[in-house]
């Protein structure tokens, strides 16, 4: 019946990714902590891959309809990557159940959830004003940054925080990419967005794996529900309000994240 339990989580997670672009990390951590009462090194761990793989799909599918500007994504790996690495080091030295490291871990989630619920309430409030395509001309200059050492430096930022909880590659990175490419049409935020979230988690939950913080047959049920999720979610998309959903979905993150900074 527990197993049962894991699927249907991994389908209510793929189902709201899919229906609204938000990272699965942002939902699954906290369900796994809160729900099924899983050490939250092993939550963090076992999500990251968790993401990796969900998102490895949607990379693909817009690589091959060249949605991704490339040098945003390798802009951003160049500062979430090695700072992923330095956090693993850390945590490996230390050891990802050390009391410690879990108050750190669960405090710093709490903190994540909140400003995801921030990222994800300002989203829906403000609608689609970004620009939907790259004006005549603009096509190098849409892919520069305000500044060229913003994106290696946010990249970093990023890194560290889903290395230590998994969250901060979806609405976050979304707000970040958002800020630093003023003139890069939405969709191609959001792609770069995915994009970048799969080497980071991969490299992120591949580390976490090989000092033990990973549930692998966990993993296998999650995704066994989430994929399919995913798709009704794709599907299901232009049928239902997205503002609404976004708008609950930021209380509700909300609401986890204090939970969490109060345990």
């Amino acid at each position: 019946m527990h197993d049962l339990a894991f699927v249907f989580a991994g389908f209510f997670v793929g189902l709201v990714v899919g229906l609204t672009g938000v990272g699965g990390g942002s939902l699954m951590t906290p369900i796994l902590i809160f729900f099924f009462g899983v050490k939250p090194y092993l939550a963090v761990g076992t999500d990251l891959l968790f993401a990796a793989f969900t998102k490895m799909g949607g990379t693909v599918k817009l690589a091959r309809s060249k949605h991704i500007d490339w040098p945003v994504v390798l802009n951003l790996s160049a500062g979430s990557i090695p700072a992923a690495l330095i956090t693993l080091y850390i945590l490996h030295r230390v050891g990802p159940a050390d009391p410690a490291v879990q108050s750190l871990m669960t405090t710093t989630l709490g903190f994540a959830l909140l400003l995801t619920a921030a990222a994800t309430l300002y989203k829906a409030l403000r609608g689609k004003t970004s620009p939907t395509a790259v004006a005549p001309g603009q096509e190098t200059a849409a892919a520069k940054p305000r500044h060229w050492s913003l994106p290696a430096l946010f990249g970093a930022v990023i890194g560290t925080l889903v290395t230590l909880t998994s969250v901060g590659a979806g609405a976050i990175g979304v707000t970040v990419l958002m800020l630093l490419y003023p003139l890069l049409p939405l969709p191609r935020i959001v792609a770069a967005d995915i994009a970048y979230a799969v080497p980071l988690t991969l490299v992120a939950g591949l580390g976490h794996a090989s000092i033990g913080s990973v549930d692998w047959p966990l993993l296998g049920k999650l995704l066994l529900g989430s994929l399919p999720g995913i798709w009704v979610g794709s599907h299901l998309m232009s049928k239902t309000p997205e503002r609404v959903i976004r708008s609950l979905l930021s209380f509700l993150l909300a609401y986890a994240g204090l939970k969490l900074i109060a345990l």
